[in-house]
């Protein structure tokens, strides 16, 4: 199977709608898990569904001249394309409202396995964004842990980095957004 998403990745890229239709219905699982994660820390109320997230996100991927290497890669988008379309919507909503009344949550407890806590995400997104400039592994990091929903063995193999160094930047990346949000 994941020879044949490597395949399909490929002839995706090279233009094949047939293999994009195919790597749709190959990576739909894994996508939903992915956008089930993320959207365990929606505020209550919201409208988007996993799959609604899972399709956004999906055509996000498809733009023009994309390729991805592998697996690992197209996962590491996804995962990344979904934050996007989550902040894109949270700004959309706040527009609306006119800036409403947003409530900071604190991330100490972020863990992804147990999250339910709310989280600001277009502070989050700011911080991301001012953090990107500082070390960008730290924001693939929170992006394929907390966006994502992956563990640390998951994330350590997107990245190519080993499992002690994801469990260090997740431990450093939640102290920073920590400081950060209660400062």
């Amino acid at each position: 199977m994941r020879g044949d998403l490597t395949q399909l990745l490929d002839r995706a890229a090279d233009g094949d709608a047939s293999a994009r239709d195919a790597l749709f219905a190959e990576a739909y699982d894994e996508l939903r898990k992915l956008a089930r994660s993320s959207m365990r820390r929606e505020s209550p109320g919201h409208t988007l569904q996993p799959t609604a997230l899972v399709n956004e996100a999906y055509l996000r991927l498809l733009g023009p001249d994309v390729r991805w290497e592998n697996r690992r890669h197209f996962f590491g988008a996804a995962a990344q394309a979904m934050r996007r379309v989550l902040v894109d919507r949270a700004r959309r909503r706040d527009a609306d409202k006119r800036g409403g009344d947003l409530e900071r949550v604190s991330l100490t407890q972020v863990d992804v396995a147990t999250e339910d806590a709310q989280v600001d995400v277009l502070a989050l997104d700011a911080l991301l964004a001012e953090l990107e400039g500082v070390n960008p592994r730290l924001v693939r990091t929170i992006e394929l842990r907390y966006f994502g929903g992956l563990d640390i063995e998951a994330t350590a193999g997107v990245l190519g980095v080993a499992p002690a160094t994801v469990k260090r930047d997740w431990a450093y990346a939640r102290a920073w957004l920590l400081e950060r949000l209660s400062g």
